[in-house]
């Protein structure tokens, strides 16, 4: 395999998600071949500039992330900071010895990248449909351009899910491969063993337990729906794990209920020993546009894990009704 700079959405850190699990298999298959993971960047005085690391078990992978500098409000704002990642990612590069690598782009606004580091090919890998999330117009208007750029850019496409298939390939006129999610089985095998503690804060949780695991967010989780699932179950517990990007005013409506417990992010390593306080595992995502381009890692992972599912009748658990139970 040619040598690999692979752009993402998110920092390598603790919380696996896609971009972390394509990695570290690329990693794992092909030893000797270099791969740069850049994360997201920095203002000068926090994390980032150089090649911070390699990540655990992975040594040929260079973890980086480049200056921020200016504020992003106006276009010459961006236009600096995107020139800096450029000059960062040559230097990376030069380092390391990578000439005519791979360009794997998650980001939609990575756009800036294609065609200054003299690649060979241009990845773009679509994990979600960004146009339809909460956001000013302006602001989807750019995403929306960004996006149609990489498409006519790219030498391949891929995304994760079947409705992102059908919609990219209308909107760029061009076949699209469908790579779908999946999950490292054999890490959730001791979710249903009843040996050994819970995690602290889990030994305590009346029961029964109904747990979610993912990043808590707006456009995602239908506050509402947890709300009244926590009411209808005073005496259980109702368990959201993982990053927290609720506004305030969400927050405060999840924290009023005295049974509901956020327990901000969890590594991916201790994942399934909260799963083990579990009774059943839930998805209160809402049904949405935006979660219909979704093909959601927590569904796989549930299903490894063996707990039992309830589900709003969002793509991807309803693909399983022998396996999962909707509501």
């Amino acid at each position: 395999m040619k040598p690999l700079v692979f752009v993402s959405l998110e920092d390598w850190d603790e919380l696996w998600r896609r971009n972390q699990f394509v990695c570290a298999e690329l990693a794992r298959r092909h030893p000797q071949t270099p791969i740069v993971f850049v994360g997201i960047s920095r203002r000068p005085w926090r994390r980032g500039g150089a090649p911070a690391r390699s990540p655990e078990g992975c040594p040929n992978i260079t973890l980086t992330s480049a200056w921020r500098v200016l504020p992003e409000r106006f276009g010459w704002g961006v236009r600096f900071n995107a020139w800096l990642q450029v000059r960062h990612l040559r230097r990376v590069m030069r380092g390391l010895g990578i000439r005519q690598p791979i360009l794997w782009l998650n980001p939609h606004y990575a756009v800036h990248l294609a065609g200054q580091l003299g690649e060979v090919a241009v990845v773009y890998d679509i994990t979600d449909d960004w146009e339809l999330m909460t956001q000013s117009d302006a602001e989807r208007e750019r995403v929306r351009a960004q996006d149609a750029a990489l498409g006519r850019l790219a030498g391949a496409v891929i995304v994760c899910s079947e409705q992102l298939r059908r919609d990219k390939e209308k909107k760029f006129g061009r076949p699209v491969h469908l790579i779908p999610n999946g999950v490292d089985a054999a890490h959730y095998r001791g979710v249903l063993d009843d040996a050994g503690p819970l995690p602290e804060p889990a030994r305590t949780w009346p029961k029964p337990v109904l747990g979610y695991t993912g990043t808590l967010h707006g456009d995602r989780i239908d506050v509402g729906l947890v709300v009244a699932l926590a009411r209808a179950f005073p005496q259980g517990t109702v368990a959201l794990i993982g990053p927290d990007y609720l506004t305030p005013a969400e927050r405060a409506q999840l924290t009023a209920c005295g049974n509901l417990r956020l327990t901000g992010p969890v590594p991916y390593t201790d994942i399934p020993g909260w799963m083990r306080a579990f009774d059943a595992c839930i998805v209160p995502h809402r049904v949405t546009p935006f979660t219909e381009s979704l093909n959601p890692i927590k569904l796989w992972e549930y299903l490894a894990a063996g707990k039992p599912i309830v589900s709003t009748p969002v793509a991807g658990f309803r693909d399983h009704p022998g396996l999962v139970r909707l509501a």
